[in-house]
């Protein structure tokens, strides 16, 4: 069966799981909505009319899932300090062996900390900048 992208945009449900089995020979996940099977059978079209991915893409792809994201924050030491303002008023976080203290009161991590100052569920660690937001 060969689709184009204007069979697919009009293909009901019944049409585009026939079209999902012929295209991947497999059934299709649980779940998916009619709109989420469309985008997915048209970009493996595209993909299979162009012989494949851009040059370069995949390379790319597998270099970010390398990338550890997470490592990005600067290790805390005892003795280090964090300082946040928010809402007009300075908070300051010591760092200690094993957790953080704010207001004489000590915590094993930051999240609830930054709960605290702000009332809502943040990460400590996002709310205080240790990590980027990509």
């Amino acid at each position: 069966m060969r689709l184009s992208l204007a069979e697919i945009e009009t293909m009901d449900r019944a049409a585009l799981i026939a079209a999902w089995d012929e295209v991947f020979g497999t059934p299709v996940p649980k779940r998916l909505s009619s709109p989420f099977l469309r985008r997915y059978l048209a970009f493996e079209v595209q993909a299979k009319e162009r012989r494949g991915l851009p040059k370069g893409f995949v390379d790319k792809l597998q270099k970010s899932a390398r990338d550890d994201r997470g490592t990005t924050s600067p290790a805390l030491k005892p003795g280090g300090r964090l300082i946040r303002e928010w809402n007009g008023v300075t908070h300051v976080v010591d760092v200690i062996d094993g957790g953080f203290v704010w207001n004489g009161q000590r915590y094993a991590s930051l999240s609830p900390i930054a709960r605290a100052i702000t009332g809502a569920r943040w990460s400590g660690p996002r709310f205080f900048g240790l990590k980027r937001t990509t």
